[in-house]
């Protein structure tokens, strides 16, 4: 006989199936992502940090985890849940199966379950506490232990790099301030010629400004963007001093920087095709999003930060410019990975933003 798993929700409901990955007894918030591929660079997303993925696409696995496409070196989410996990990949750059890469970084997950069915419980009811157990005689405890757990708040704190390190360029200077970051973001900076200084979260403004860089990127992150005040203060110390590119979390830290707020949104938004309007062009772009948190559209009105795209779905900002300095910000990945390129060009709006800044900072000076 088979050995079962079973996937516990705090509302009292639980999911027979069974397990792939590791053996650990894991609980977090348990959350669904719809893309269709990348579901390595998925699982290896910092933003992921203490959650349990469940994927929409029914089959999971199929190409394979190759050594070149993770997002981080450790993986840090609790766990997956997913409807079929192939067991033989087929492709060329295929290195490990999905289970094995799982097994490695300890992380469990379960398989042969209705992910429909868990989708719509989240888009109804909002993000739930899950758990795991091969022990079904222990589902009431872990639904009881469930509705009383605390979910870590200092997930930044265990993601961000302990000590600055560089990914050599040849051109502009940036540095890029690790919440969380996607290595995807390096590589699209290294790609346009920049020298780019990875810091820890917690890097002072006055440590940055001494580094005499071009310009700052804000990372993406797991977690509230409340939790991390020492970010909002540092954004403050830097805004009009060096130009900055905010993605993700690092959005949401810049708006929290000028006065606006945030709450918690029902089910986030978690995957590689949703639509996003850039309110000047009209245009719209298919983006690759991971976050469970957003700005308030009505606590913008009194700051000095403009909006430049919505999400389509819901309305929700996806993006914002400083009105007078050198500073903007989007939710979304524009660095992708998994998702679709369309929103790539604002890496190329940052590096103009820094070289037209060294402009007119030089005029000034001479």
């Amino acid at each position: 006989m088979l050995q079962k798993r079973y996937l516990v929700l705090e509302d009292g409901s639980y999911y027979e199936g069974y397990p792939i990955g590791s053996d650990e007894v894991t609980e977090g918030e348990i959350v669904f992502n719809t893309a269709m591929t990348g579901y390595q660079e998925t699982i290896s997303d910092p933003s992921y940090t203490g959650q349990i993925i469940t994927f929409t696409y029914p089959l999971i696995g199929n190409y394979g985890i190759n050594r070149d496409d993770f997002e981080s070196l450790v993986p840090t989410l609790n766990g997956v849940v997913v409807k079929e996990a192939s067991t033989h990949p087929s492709n060329f750059r295929k290195q490990k199966t999905f289970h094995e890469i799982l097994v490695e970084y300890n992380i469990p997950g379960i398989k042969g379950v209705d992910t429909r069915s868990i989708t719509r419980k989240i888009r109804q009811f909002g993000v739930l506490k899950a758990a795991f157990t091969d022990d079904k005689a222990q589902i009431d405890q872990v639904i009881e232990r469930l509705k009383t757990l605390e979910l870590p708040r200092n997930e930044v704190t265990t993601v961000s790099t302990k000590s600055p390190y560089v990914s050599t360029g040849y051109d502009l200077s940036v540095v890029l301030v690790d919440f969380g970051k996607k290595q995807n973001i390096v590589r699209e900076l290294n790609a346009r010629g920049c020298n780019v200084t990875v810091v820890p979260y917690d890097t002072s403004a006055e440590a940055i400004k001494r580094m005499t860089p071009d310009g700052v990127m804000l990372s993406n992150g797991p977690g509230d963007p409340e939790e991390v005040q020492v970010a909002v203060e540092m954004i403050k110390g830097i805004l009009g001093h060096i130009p900055f590119f905010g993605i993700c979390l690092g959005h949401q830290l810049f708006a929290l920087s000028q006065g606006a707020t945030s709450f918690k949104m029902k089910f986030g938004h978690r995957g590689a095709n949703h639509p996003v309007k850039d309110l000047k062009t009209g245009k719209i772009a298919l983006t690759s999003q991971n976050h469970g948190y957003a700005i308030d559209k009505d606590s913008l009105k009194d700051t000095e930060l403009e909006v430049t795209h919505i999400a389509i779905n819901d309305n929700t900002v996806e993006g914002l410019r400083h009105k007078t300095l050198p500073a903007f910000s989007v939710q979304y990945h524009p660095e992708a990975c998994p998702g679709p390129t369309d929103s790539n060009y604002l890496f190329d709006e940052f590096i103009k933003m820094m070289k037209q800044y060294q402009t007119k900072e030089h005029t000034i000076n001479a």
